[in-house]
């Protein structure tokens, strides 16, 4: 596995922080023809991939035009420079994981992502992780592909959706996957897709990501509580993206739920606001008054950085951000680098080393 602070070659020393983003994307620059030469509903193609942007094409309809930062390496090691992020955790673009098509064509398109992502983590001098997509609508396949990106890939963890065509994460049902997730160690980061209650939005597609993503990702949060999983695999590491979504506004009523209604203390063996601080969140929140508030709800320990990179939704300076949010150095240490350390399980160095590099990175 990849460490945080390996040895970086001459070239790369402008690097100026130890920053680590948990939460950036990758597309690749082609895709294969669908399985069996057969049209596939829902199965991706490139269009213009040779040049600096190309149109993910989906269904015959254009779904997002992105830039070669979503495939080439160097353009994402030059831009990490300039931003102070010493690493990068790469993982698919939600709509890849593919989870509305049949299992077999999904496992084969999870596989190509992820391959993806391993040649780019390998062109990485070690400024890159990897998190790998499975084919969760069949346990089997998935659990067999998250073996195989842990230990024939070497990545950090998995990326999974906020709802698996509508079952929710914390489903008893997935409860093999996230056994194997923690029996092998596998950070699990829960991304927000085809979220539900879109029929209520009002406006534009792009409501999609602004409101759409963070409902579906407190929804998720939730489940993980009142579904008994993070009791079940108390081992299990698993963040939220997009801040945990609205989960932070949920929390105050889950708890007063839980002390109102028997039927919900049942299902939880300890308050929601205790069961809250096992997840991490990242800082994807735009906003230093909220950042602030998931570090009161989740802890100094449980935030991580997270960017949405490359996609231009997205936090471009999260260093700046935590610098104007907080004061103290310490708590700057854990949230930009070292709570992202233990999060992933990355190499260790000592306590004294790292805030000593923070330090001087700031100076």
């Amino acid at each position: 596995m990849v460490g945080a602070f390996t040895s970086m070659p001459e070239r790369r020393a402008a690097c100026t922080c130890c920053a680590v983003d948990i939460h950036c994307h990758v597309v690749p620059s082609r895709f294969p023809g669908a399985p069996g030469g057969v049209s596939t509903a829902g199965w991706p193609s490139m269009v213009g991939a040779g040049e600096c942007h190309a149109t993910i094409v989906i269904n015959d309809k254009p779904y997002r035009t992105v830039s070669d930062a979503c495939w080439m390496a160097e353009r994402r090691l030059a831009e990490m420079d300039r931003a102070g992020i010493r690493l990068q955790v790469l993982s698919p673009m939600p709509e890849l994981f593919g989870y509305w098509l049949d299992a077999s064509p999904a496992n084969d398109l999870v596989r190509h992502v992820n391959d993806t992502i391993a040649s780019l983590v390998a062109e990485g001098e070690g400024r890159f992780a990897g998190f790998g997509g499975v084919a969760l609508q069949d346990l089997d396949l998935a659990i067999a592909e998250l073996h195989r990106v842990i230990r024939d890939l070497g990545f950090a963890g998995v990326e999974i959706g906020s709802n698996i065509n509508g079952m929710p994460v914390g489903d008893p049902r997935l409860h093999p996957f996230f056994a194997e997730a923690e029996a092998l160690g596998a950070a699990v980061f829960v991304h927000a897709v085809r979220p539900a209650g879109m029929d209520r939005l009002v406006g534009p597609a792009p409501l999609q990501q602004i409101l759409g993503y963070p409902t579906d990702v407190g929804l998720a949060a939730a489940s993980a509580i009142t579904g008994g999983l993070l009791t079940k695999f108390p081992k299990l590491r698993i963040a939220f993206s997009h801040g945990g979504g609205t989960f932070a506004s949920l929390l105050p009523r889950l708890q007063q739920g839980y002390e109102v209604f028997p039927a919900v203390g049942e299902v939880m063996p300890k308050a929601p606001v205790e069961l809250a601080r096992r997840l991490y969140v990242d800082s994807l929140v735009f906003d230093e008054e909220t950042l602030r508030r998931l570090v009161s709800i989740f802890g100094e320990d449980k935030v991580l950085i997270g960017t949405d990179y490359p996609f231009n939704f997205r936090e471009a300076d999260p260093v700046a951000r935590i610098e104007a949010t907080f004061a103290d150095l310490t708590l700057r240490e854990r949230l930009t680098f070292a709570n992202a350390q233990e999060y992933l399980a990355l190499d260790k160095v000592s306590s004294d080393e790292r805030l000593s590099r923070f330090g001087a990175a700031q100076r």
